[in-house]
């Protein structure tokens, strides 16, 4: 039922809708549109970001490893003592999923001691071992005493 103050098309005008419907067809036939691929490939579509209800942690993760946890003890066998006095190499057991970078931070922090390269190897007991090559400026014995090595 059409609203009340809305005024009636003229018949004329209704006619003409009525034969254009009659000649064209109330559900014409739209082109199709040629495809010049053979895979289809899907319309990219709004992607809205995320808006939780509730945040799904509880609390944010807290970093895994630090200094102390990397570094669990330096290692004092005689080959480890020879290193020392001539290589300027202090030996350390770390963590297995410490990394050189890691190695190198920690042993910073910990000792306030600056290194040249970390050389890493993973023993057959399934612990990692680290040859902390110190720079020029520390001595490794100097370093061992003050550490409780030697």
């Amino acid at each position: 039922m059409p609203p009340k103050g809305a005024k009636k098309a003229a018949p004329a005008a209704q006619a003409g809708k009525a034969a254009k419907a009659v000649t064209a067809g109330i559900r014409s036939k739209k082109s199709t549109k040629a495809r010049k691929s053979a895979t289809f490939h899907r319309p990219k579509t709004l992607k809205k970001e995320r808006q939780p209800r509730y945040p799904r942690l509880s609390a944010p993760k807290g970093k895994k490893m630090d200094q102390f946890q990397i570094i669990k003890y330096p290692l004092t066998t005689e080959s480890a003592m020879k290193k020392i006095e001539d290589n300027n190499t202090l030996v350390f057991i770390t963590d297995v999923r410490a990394n050189k970078q890691q190695i190198s931070q920690a042993v910073k922090k910990m000792y306030d001691i600056a290194c040249q390269k970390v050389n890493t190897l993973v023993r057959p007991d399934g612990v990692k071992k680290a040859y902390v090559r110190l720079t020029q400026d520390f001595d490794a014995l100097d370093v061992a005493n003050k550490i409780g090595i030697i």
